[in-house]
């Protein structure tokens, strides 16, 4: 018996009109969203699928793939349709659209489900049921899509978390949680939102970018890729320092590209994103607190565990709090090659950032001890930026020297000078060599990797007329 012949009988045993079948489909297509919502779209579709919930062996959509789930769902939606609503007033293209939309709320995120299957959407924003942006190439605009009311919202964001394993609640009104597809999610609800629940996916990219794609966008250069991919294989330990939105995971992930095939890698999370191809990855991911409050478990618990796991290569996803010292212990000992990225605006921020995280972990040291011990872990600090006009960019590689008196000395490899605004509003800018040939140059020349000192020059349109840069 299939779901709409279920519709025959509902849990009351009462007899119903069976539903005629629907035109054949696995999945009813919505179209781009033109009709203006209205109040009796919206009335119809929680009415049929109320119906739906109240009717349909649920049980049964889990032993079924999603293809047939939707193809059954949409025979049962579309004889409720005609049986009860044949005389409401929805053109054909709104009762299309209707169907597709109850597809997704049975199976799917509901109003978020189209947005999720759009390439060109980077971002999901939420601020409340009845307002939703999206981030297109680096610029937000708002959508038509939106939820009934403040519980429709919070129904999906309680299907996104318990899929998997986590909870959000009053007493635990915030969480980090993912996608089945890796994307990441953040949702807090009232008491700590004030207008209602508010839901952020960054979504998971199904093709990666490569550092080649990145040259394409003009995030970087060939000669900054280089030196980055020769730094990866030379095993240097790099933190990608940014802010939000400004592309550090991606270039995270485009660096482990370089990691050998036959080095064990263990990634430590608190959201797994991470989109490593290689065959020998243990993917790590921390645990929330449990209704009791027990049985958290802490990203500097798992970088604590992985030591013991004989890792080749350590990568966090992000370094937040006290875990950053077990992560400079692990580059200290033994563990090269390390990667993990850090918000932080510039590469001095980074360090300073750093510093403030190993003190959060109560190691009884000298503020000068505890800088050289962050300055003898990290090589190089890759900082991205997402500009004003909504592109990413590496701004700045900086190599860390060492110590000087009391302070940590850097030398910036390569940078991106900005030198003004078209008229359209994009940056205009050029990347640029410092004419600084790094310390662990002579490394990587050894290794085989074909650096010229004119990889290094500072960019022709950034020279003054005496040849000198220009700052």
């Amino acid at each position: 018996m299939n779901l709409a012949q279920r519709l025959n009988r509902n849990r009351s045993g009462e007899e119903t009109v069976e539903a005629p079948k629907a035109p054949e489909a696995a999945k009813v297509e919505a179209p781009k969203q033109e009709t203006s919502t209205s109040e009796v779209f919206f009335d119809i579709k929680t009415r049929i699928h109320d119906r739906l919930i109240d009717m349909l062996d649920l049980s049964l959509l889990d032993r079924l793939e999603d293809g047939e789930m939707r193809a059954e769902i949409a025979r049962a939606a579309e004889g409720l349709l005609w049986e009860e609503f044949h005389n409401a007033p929805l053109n054909m293209a709104e009762r299309r659209r209707l169907l597709a939309e109850i597809q997704d709320e049975v199976v799917g995120l509901g109003p978020l489900e189209p947005l999720i299957q759009d390439h060109t959407v980077n971002d999901i924003l939420v601020n409340s049921y009845s307002q939703v942006y999206v981030e297109r190439n680096g610029k937000l605009e708002r959508t038509q899509a939106r939820f009934r009311d403040d519980d429709h919202l919070r129904k999906i964001i309680d299907r996104i978390v318990s899929r998997v394993g986590r909870r959000i609640d009053e007493s635990q009104p915030m969480v980090d949680a993912r996608l089945l597809d890796g994307s990441r999610v953040n949702a807090i609800i009232p008491p700590l939102a004030l207008d209602g629940p508010s839901l952020s996916i960054r979504k998971f990219s199904r093709d990666p970018l490569e550092i080649q794609d990145l040259i394409g966008f003009e995030a970087l250069t060939p000669e900054m890729a280089l030196i980055l991919e020769g730094a990866v294989r030379a095993r240097l330990n790099i933190i990608i320092s940014g802010g939000t939105g400004s592309g550090k995971t991606t270039l995270l992930n485009c660096l482990s590209r370089y990691i050998p095939e036959n080095e064990r890698i263990v990634t430590i999370e608190d959201a797994a994103e991470l989109q490593l191809k290689q065959d020998h990855v243990v993917r790590l991911e921390t645990r929330p607190a449990n209704i009791e409050g027990t049985g958290e478990i802490t990203q500097r618990e798992l970088v604590k565990n992985c030591l013991r796991m004989r890792p080749d290569r350590i990568i966090v996803g992000e370094v937040r709090a006290s875990e950053a010292l077990d992560m400079l212990q692990a580059m200290n000992t033994g563990h090269d090659g390390s990667l993990t990225t850090i918000h932080a605006n510039t590469p001095r921020d980074c360090l300073m950032r750093l510093e403030t995280m190993v003190s959060m972990a109560g190691l009884n040291i000298s503020d000068v001890s505890m800088k050289r011990y962050v300055a003898s872990a990290v090589d190089l600090i890759v900082q991205a930026t997402r500009l004003v006009d909504g592109t990413r960019k590496v701004v700045s590689i900086q190599e860390v020297n060492g110590m000087e008196g009391e302070m940590i000395t850097m030398q910036e490899i390569f940078a991106f000078e900005q030198t003004g605004m078209s008229e359209d509003g994009k940056v205009l800018g050029h990347h640029t060599g410092r004419a600084i040939r790094p310390r662990f140059a002579e490394h990587l020349v050894r290794m085989g990797f074909p650096l010229q000192n004119e990889m290094f020059d500072v960019h022709p349109a950034l020279r003054r007329d005496d040849g000198r840069e220009m700052l």
